[in-house]
């Protein structure tokens, strides 16, 4: 087994594990502009590269990966939203639970059987989801609340751009189809840009790394990892992603680590975790 693939997937699930620490230091950026700096930098470092390759060409099904992109701008407000609102532990646990959406989603509109185990599962998931939220109100008046749903209706929003990636995949190159995750995201966000003159000039810069480091190394890393070990190997491996964005949260923001934290995204990332072996023969991974 390669051990520069491994290392490289470790690497990219640690950065990946930074987005919490890059949302909330930016805090003279409205969530529309860091939404913007996400989608709209990959799109301009790629699209040089794009026309270099001749890529500009896209022989899919265009509209489907249109609206996957719309649904990932949607799904990219929410998962920032969650960032702002709630602690970092809160929405990467949370957000993990999107392999089980895919698999509801197959079952429910790709008619696909689903097995006893994948029911088990799906039980022992909301089981978790119920355990993180103990002690915490339901309204619209408490920020865990707000950030925690986001970050379900996040989780909800990936699944379904993983779906219709997924059906696309082989079709594009890795370069258009992180074109297309962002395309939609870096039009619909630009109005927000207008918030740009009253931020920092620190922000703006972690803004654009942000963009860079998110939107491009990670991938970057992850597909230099996959090419050399299997998706069952380099998919487990990332799961170190929620590792790492609760320890950081912890010792450089001071989040605590609650027992309910700890319990009920064990039981998340457990459930998370089978059902994406269940799975590993016909999912494919789309980073954030």
């Amino acid at each position: 087994m390669n051990k520069k693939a491994i290392y490289a997937i470790i690497i990219c699930a640690i950065l990946a594990g930074a987005n919490g620490l890059l949302i909330k230091s930016m805090t003279s950026l409205s969530t529309g502009t860091i939404a913007w700096f996400r989608t709209g930098i990959p799109i301009l470092i790629l699209i040089p590269f794009l026309w270099k390759n001749g890529e500009l060409h896209f022989k899919g099904d265009n509209k489907k990966m249109l609206l996957a992109s719309l649904i990932n701008a949607a799904r990219m407000y929410l998962y920032l939203l969650a960032y702002i609102y709630t602690s970092i532990g809160n929405t990467v646990v949370l957000f993990y639970t999107y392999p089980i959406f895919v698999t509801i989603i197959e079952v429910l509109f790709f008619k696909q059987k689903i097995e006893r185990k994948q029911t088990l599962l799906l039980l022992l998931a909301f089981t978790g989801i119920v355990i993180t939220y103990i002690g915490k109100p339901f309204s619209f008046q408490s920020d865990d609340f707000i950030g925690m749903l986001a970050a379900v209706g996040a989780s909800i929003g990936y699944a379904i751009t993983v779906v219709l990636f997924k059906a696309e995949n082989s079709r594009y190159s890795k370069n258009q189809m992180v074109f297309y995750q962002n395309i939609v995201g870096a039009i619909v966000f630009i109005p927000f840009l207008t918030a740009i003159p009253s931020a920092t000039v620190t922000d703006l810069g972690i803004g654009v790394f942000y963009g860079f480091l998110i939107g491009i190394v990670v991938f970057k890393l992850f597909f230099y990892g996959l090419q050399q070990l299997s998706a069952a190997t380099a998919t487990t491996l990332m799961y170190l992603e929620v590792v790492s964005a609760i320890l950081l949260g912890y010792f450089v923001l001071d989040e605590p680590i609650t027992w309910n934290i700890l319990l009920g995204g064990s039981l998340i990332v457990t459930s998370s975790y089978l059902i994406s072996r269940l799975n590993k023969k016909t999912t494919k991974v789309v980073l954030d």
